[in-house]
């Protein structure tokens, strides 16, 4: 799929393009990004993209004909215009999903008190948040975006079943996991992971999973894909967490 990226600082995307999983899906070429300097768009000597806001109060806000220009210059034919902000729909495993396989996505990296509406109403086709907080500029969020959608594309990860097995892929966190040495520190590794037997272990995997999740982020269990035996080693967990407690 292809990408391009509409920033001030492009310097920082280029940077991140070049290391790990992201750097292999550009190599490779299942990931096309574009990376856009606004600034290129700006028509006065100062190269402006922000303004003061209508109706006073403090920060800038950034105007509406620098992105755009930007957006129209690089959009193509299918693509989706996505603005970063901490209004939009919350980004997840199935969002990423989605988003990666659209023909073409356009990122507006937002900065300052944000955007003119007249970008987000007649410019934007979603807006994604990648949490409850605010960062100083849309850069970051855009990157996350990235990652967890190139590392979805077929080819980049070697191993597709990682991909299957990862937190959030079946709706549950992901199990603990343990490698050399078998113990470290008086602290054993599960035996069960130790014995060779891959039905014991999945079972294990999957009870732990459900563990994690329950305990962690029990919202999560309403969305999750469960089987009958899910809800009943739920319930035997659930028991065994009050018994604790009691």
């Amino acid at each position: 799929m292809r990408a391009a990226v509409i920033t001030i600082f492009p310097g920082l995307v280029r940077e991140f393009l070049g290391y790990g999983l992201i750097k292999r899906a550009v190599e490779s070429g299942a990931l096309e990004v574009a990376v856009a300097d606004l600034r290129d768009h700006a028509h006065d000597k100062h190269r402006s993209v922000d303004d003061t806001p209508f109706g006073g109060g403090a920060g800038m806000v950034m105007r509406p004909e620098p992105l755009f220009e930007a957006v129209e210059a690089h959009r193509r034919t299918g693509d989706r215009v996505i603005l970063l902000s901490p209004q939009g729909a919350l980004l997840t495993h199935d969002k990423a999903a989605a988003l990666g396989r659209q023909p073409g996505l356009v990122l507006i990296s937002g900065r300052y008190e944000g955007v003119d509406e007249r970008v987000r109403t007649a410019l934007v086709d979603e807006e994604i948040s990648i949490g409850d907080y605010v960062l100083m500029g849309g850069e970051l969020p855009a990157l996350v975006l990235l990652e967890a959608i190139a590392r979805l594309l077929p080819g980049v990860v070697g191993n597709r079943d990682s991909i299957a097995q990862d937190s959030f892929a079946a709706g549950l966190l992901d199990h603990p996991q343990f490698t050399r040495p078998a113990e470290f520190r008086g602290v054993k590794a599960p035996e069960v992971l130790l014995s060779g037997n891959h039905e014991e272990i999945a079972r294990w995997r999957r009870r732990e999973a459900l563990r994690q999740t329950l305990q962690k982020r029990p919202d999560l269990l309403s969305r999750a894909r469960l089987s009958a035996d899910d809800m009943v080693s739920l319930d035997h967990i659930k028991q065994h967490l009050t018994s604790l407690v009691a």
